[in-house]
């Protein structure tokens, strides 16, 4: 059998250092053959090379791991991608398969499990961590996802929009928004405006909590 070729994208070094000391010691089927930072390092690598799976981290700088899944699928619909994630709450692992991922691991897993999860997913099927494998569970059994609410009304929201909330989330000012984007700062008020009026959330605070929830940001 072939190697199964991995892009590996977190924005901690010590992470991806951790992830190679371990299928270069456990796993010798498996290869990096690309590393990333950040969502838009994935998108860059992609364009040039052939992975067999991708495995993500949830919460990347200048673009999440969701939404950095999101755009692999449309441009490359046979991506197979695993979520990494800190996060064991449902609205995480659920928004993470409605992106489009097939996996979803947790950062606590074990050597076995990281190592499982790929060559699963790689084979073109769904591995989820033991741990949060009951969520979907619940889900099929009908219990409503808290995620569910939000996905109409995350929907609604242009790529601009979803960039712009991403800053506010870190705190920036409309000022300082209009300056990273390049962007008359009229327009950057006007985005702010709009983004919460569709989400009908009107707080400072309320934005942040949204944007951690659906995978935009990370603090």
């Amino acid at each position: 059998m072939d190697d199964i070729k991995v892009i590996l994208g977190d924005d901690h070094e010590i992470v991806r250092e951790g992830i190679k000391a371990i299928l270069e010691s456990k796993a010798r089927d498996i290869k990096i053959i690309g590393e990333a930072s950040n969502g838009e390092e994935v998108l860059k690598l992609a364009n040039n090379r052939a992975p067999d799976v991708y495995l993500l981290d949830i919460s990347m700088p200048l673009m999440s791991g969701i939404e950095t899944t999101r755009r692999l699928l449309k441009k490359f619909p046979k991506s197979k991608i695993i979520i990494f994630s800190v996060h064991e709450e449902s609205s995480f692992v659920e928004k993470a398969l409605k992106s489009g991922a097939k996996g979803y691991l947790l950062k606590e897993s074990m050597t076995e499990e990281v190592i499982r999860g790929i060559r699963e997913v790689c084979m073109n099927r769904i591995y989820l961590s033991p741990k949060v494998a009951k969520f979907v569970v619940q889900g099929y059994l009908g219990k409503k996802s808290p995620a569910e609410s939000h996905e109409a009304t995350r929907q609604q929201l242009s790529e601009r929009e979803i960039g712009v909330l991403q800053h506010i989330a870190n705190g920036l000012s409309n000022k300082e928004i209009a300056q990273k984007l390049g962007i008359a700062l009229n327009t950057a008020h006007v985005h702010r405006s709009n983004i919460m009026s569709k989400l009908d959330i009107h707080r400072q605070a309320g934005l942040i909590r949204y944007a951690l929830k659906e995978g935009i940001t990370h603090l």
